[in-house]
């Protein structure tokens, strides 16, 4: 039996539900039909579950290697009058080499520190439970001596934030809203001259444009600058720093095909980068390319890349921009859910998967970001969820994690916010009992916050748009009639890679399809797209997110045997081939 399958976790009783803390794996939350929470006065019974609240736990700890430092530049043939070293971006340890800064699975921020001597938390001492959605590594923008940091929340604020040493982040000296309106933020290093890092920012429709840096923490940025388009045929985007040896910044960019490209940057706002070269092919075999700027100490900034399996490896300039044979950079970095500054547009909502057995009892797994789940917690009282009608949701507020909504008596209820501070899960509306499904696959109307699907039993098809909060949504927006025609509708994440949440729908004659977001609440989604047939051998679908590392949402699915299989989704809008991933899955009734 595979470490996915169900296993049996006898006589532990789960403690009465309380708040459930933010960044635990299993949150519960939900949105309403009303504008606000009922009153504590007029608020119906709350049904009589009990859940318990867990959080990954994976006790391994990343291990980073470096190669012995050179202290000194490879030679470059023909180059000539080669610029002194550029600074590294993220030094808070202050040995004049990057330390790589990543999200693990429970929430925390961690630094793996170029010493290779430990890897230390980092604070940020206003976030409360958010998670933020992605992590841009400046450098020292102000020449203070610190370190820089954007750090982008899931409701598109950016704000910009300094790391004086690795274990603590200060509270925002800016922010700006606005920002969810691109799919990928990168940070190349020095395009323009002006001695600091500029930003480039990425439409999902592949525009690109250019924020120049200014040197001032309290207001960043210039205007943005339209550079360029057609750059949504990469799915990762990594800026490296200087790569060459000119001074300015590069960056690196792959297509869901594995081919690689360099862009040289020119120093010329204008026009910020050199006609692409290709210097590489067969990167597909990683989920994530990263930067630590200089890895190796002769001033070059090199490229580094994760395979699922969480091998860390370095490719190193040869000052060119071309790559050097990789070399062993660091093992057990599946630990990482996100790496600051990493190449892939970063996914935020759900990475963990619920499923109610044939007796009522709920059982938790968390993506490994290796293409496998974590062995099952059981995340109720045996038979505590009997008879419930449970919808499992990408997050409806800002710490990251899927939320479980439950139908009770027509009301809909919220395990995730207490009410009141007590026990009972939160009272959230009634008049829930007239759809046939509820379901979040994240945000689909552009404003960066998590939303709710809902079907009636006619077959029209709601969007409820989240504000943010998880404890209220706004009035329904008719999507459309005939969504009956479908048996299954599951999504959490974006499947197409343009960072839009989309939706698969299968009918009973196991007909995919697949229906693109579009970030527009009244069309939410475009025209459908086949995906093929024969998805009727599955009894049951499920969207856990992103389960491999790469950004991606993918998919699950149980044949009849008990089988599990998973669907990768390989950033054209399609999977790649099955891969069984466990067995014993007929146990559960519902799985969400």
């Amino acid at each position: 039996m595979t470490s996915a399958a169900p296993v049996r976790i006898g006589g532990a009783r789960s403690r009465r539900a309380r708040h459930l803390a933010a960044c635990t794996t299993l949150v519960l939350c939900a949105g309403t039909l009303l504008s606000a929470p009922a009153s504590a006065e007029d608020r119906p019974t709350a049904p009589n579950r009990q859940t318990t609240a867990h959080r990954p736990v994976d006790d391994r700890q990343p291990t980073l290697l470096r190669p012995p430092r050179t202290g000194e530049r490879r030679g470059v043939a023909g180059r000539t009058g080669v610029a002194a070293k550029t600074a590294p971006r993220f030094d808070p340890t202050g040995d004049g080499l990057s330390d790589i800064l990543f999200r693990a699975q429970n929430g925390k921020l961690l630094v793996a520190t170029s010493d290779v001597s430990a890897i230390r938390e980092m604070t940020v001492p206003d976030a409360g439970a958010e998670m933020f959605k992605d992590l841009v590594v400046l450098g020292d923008q102000d020449g203070d001596g610190t370190t820089e940091i954007l750090a982008l929340s899931s409701d598109g604020t950016l704000s910009l934030r300094s790391a004086s040493g690795p274990d603590r982040m200060t509270s925002a000296h800016w922010s700006g809203k606005g920002w969810q309106e691109y799919n990928k933020l990168v940070a190349p290093g020095d395009l323009t001259g002006g001695g600091t890092t500029d930003l480039l920012a990425r439409t999902p429709e592949g525009q690109l444009y250019l924020y120049r840096a200014n040197g001032r923490l309290v207001s960043p940025f210039a205007a943005r600058v339209k550079i360029g388009g057609g750059w949504q045929v990469y799915d990762q985007i990594v800026g490296v720093n200087d790569a060459n040896g000119d001074g300015h910044g590069d960056l690196y960019a792959r297509t869901p095909a594995g081919d690689l490209y360099f862009y040289a940057g020119t120093g010329n706002a204008a026009a910020p980068f050199a006609p692409r070269e290709k210097v590489g092919y067969g990167y597909g075999i990683y989920n994530q390319l990263l930067s630590s700027d200089d890895y190796d100490g002769d001033g070059y900034a090199d490229l580094l890349a994760r395979t699922p399996a969480g091998d860390l490896f370095a490719y190193r300039s040869d000052g060119t921009g071309h790559l050097l044979g990789r070399i062993t950079a660091g093992t057990r970095f599946d630990v990482a859910s996100l790496f600051a500054g990493a190449g892939s547009n970063p996914h935020f909502g759900k990475s963990e998967l619920v499923g109610l057995d044939g007796r009522g009892t709920l059982y938790l797994y968390y993506a490994l970001n290796n293409g496998q789940l974590s062995p099952r917690i059981s995340s109720s009282d045996e038979g505590g969820f009997a008879g419930a009608r449970l919808f499992f949701a990408s997050s409806l507020d800002n710490n990251g994690r899927a939320e479980l909504l439950e139908i009770y008596q027509g009301r809909l209820y919220n395990y995730d916010h207490s009410a009141d501070g007590g026990t009972d899960p939160a009272f959230l509306g009634p008049g829930w009992d007239i759809y046939s499904t509820v379901f979040g696959p994240g945000d689909l109307d552009g404003d960066g916050k998590g939303d709710l699907l809902a079907r009636d039993r006619a077959g029209v098809l709601y969007l409820y748009p989240g504000d943010g909060t998880g404890y209220r949504v706004g009035g329904r927006i008719r999507i459309g009639a005939g969504w009956n025609a479908y048996d299954a509708l599951v999504g959490a994440g974006d499947f197409t890679g343009d960072g839009r949440s989309d939706l698969v729908a299968r009918t009973p004659g196991g007909a995919l399809s697949l229906y693109a977001g579009t970030g527009v609440a009244g069309a939410p989604f475009k025209a459908p797209v086949n995906l093929g047939g024969g998805w009727n051998a599955y009894v049951r679908l499920a969207a856990p997110g992103d389960i491999d590392g790469d950004g991606r949402a993918d998919l699950l699915a149980v044949d009849s045997r008990g089988d599990l299989y998973r669907y990768l989704a390989d950033g054209t809008g399609r999977f790649t081939p099955r891969v069984k991933i466990g067995n014993g899955w007929n146990t559960y009734s519902g799985l969400f």
